[in-house]
């Protein structure tokens, strides 16, 4: 049994604090810290057993450790912003223990999301002896270790890989993110980009569209973007010659947001409000519905997955490995929507990975990089059961 500290106290962390819970022959005493402790106390309170809740500023490399020398978790599951990776990496290394994220490194200042500094921190965490696992959400996290499992099981070398993210769930608001509005938008506003051939090619934001049907939801339209998994599994994925992200969005959704960028609404660069200093798109976060409140008002389900594209044993192979999830009986178990579900679940189970030593290393991990054996074996009864579909590997479902 371990010690377990969560640092933020949103959509996601309310999921990893409740799953957590569910498990106390895993995680015997659970820590919730976050700048606002009354969040974490509201958490505290929808449980059927006591935790500590704590209040820390994850921008302080000093306050983190403080926090984290007088509670000594045995892991730390990083749930709050990801502008806060480095300074949370910075305290797990001083303090010796193990780290482990959903999200890579974003740029406060610009719309720039990569592993970059996350990976500069390989030497460090190999000389302590102690690891990081970097991106254990569903994207990055499920999609990556779906990867890594196709590639164990089903594939020789793969060629091509689709990731497809598609949320059927309304929550009746004309406008509002599932998760962060400033992160959503961000990676939404930026150019798209995938890899294809060994260099990254660039479009327009939300320029590429197609359809798909998904199991579950229907049809829906699809955009390609730059998502951060493409990065790490463009360099792990054996074989690999092209690599894509795609998301759903609505027709409602995506003229709500031109209209936003058209008035300035999605830019970062502050501008003077009578003499104060204001980010257009901060702004637009703090009027938007907060992400944590979706829960009770969305119905529908998820699908999240990859179509993958290669050879196995001389021969052309295509299968789709998926999850479905619903956001009413997320909200039912744990409070929360199903966006917040899909992402807080693999991490609890990747921190069980760690603790368990199923998960195992000196340095630096991409999840895609470990064993996706034990975790695809646990990950069902956690709450997200998969399913592989073989498909014609002539027939191309994006055409």
């Amino acid at each position: 049994m371990s010690k377990v500290l969560i640092i933020g106290a949103g959509g996601v962390g309310g999921v990893v604090t409740h799953k957590c819970a569910q498990n106390p022959d895993v995680f015997s005493e659970i820590c919730l810290a976050s700048r606002n402790e009354e969040k974490c106390k509201a958490i505290a309170a929808q449980l059927s057993r006591p935790i500590q809740t704590a209040q820390v500023d994850a921008d302080d490399v000093d306050a983190l450790v403080a926090l984290i020398e007088s509670f000594k978790p045995d892991v730390l599951i990083h749930v709050a912003l990801p502008y806060q990776d480095l300074t949370i990496m910075e305290a797990c290394l001083r303090t010796g223990v193990p780290y482990l994220d959903t999200a890579n490194y974003e740029h406060p200042d610009e719309a720039k999301f990569e592993y970059k500094e996350q990976w500069a921190f390989q030497e460090r965490f190999t000389k302590a002896g102690n690891m990081a696992t970097l991106g254990c959400g569903f994207d990055p996290g499920m999609t990556n270790i779906y990867c890594a499992y196709g590639l164990k099981h089903y594939f020789d070398e793969i060629h091509r890989i689709d990731i497809l993210d598609a949320n059927g769930g309304d929550h009746g608001y004309p406008f509002a993110t599932n998760f962060n509005p400033e992160i959503n938008i961000r990676e939404i506003s930026a150019k798209g980009r995938y890899w294809e051939k060994g260099e990254w090619k660039e479009t327009a934001p939300l320029e590429i569209k197609k359809t798909f049907d998904f199991d579950g939801i229907g049809e829906k339209d699809i955009y390609l973007l730059y998502h951060e998994e493409l990065e790490s599994l463009a360099q792990n994925i054996k074989g690999i010659e092209r690599i894509r992200f795609w998301m759903t969005f609505s027709d409602k959704y995506i003229t709500h947001l031109k209209v936003l960028e058209n008035v300035g609404m999605t830019d970062i660069e502050p501008i003077n409000v009578n003499g104060c200093e204001i980010s257009p798109l901060q702004f637009l976060k703090a009027v938007l519905p907060d992400p944590a409140s979706l829960g009770p008002r969305t119905k529908g389900k998820t699908n999240i997955g990859v179509i993958l594209d290669g050879v196995k044993d001389g021969q052309r192979r295509k299968i789709y490995i998926y999850n479905m999830c619903d956001h009413e009986k997320s909200y039912e178990e744990v409070k929360s929507q199903a966006i917040s579900y899909t992402t807080g679940v693999p991490a609890v189970t990747g921190a069980m990975m760690m603790l368990q030593g199923q998960w195992k290393g000196e340095g630096v991990f991409n999840v895609e990089q470990l064993d996706p054996d034990p975790f695809m074996d646990r990950i069902g009864e956690m709450g997200l059961p998969w399913q592989v579909v073989e498909l014609d590997p002539d027939h191309d479902p994006l055409a």
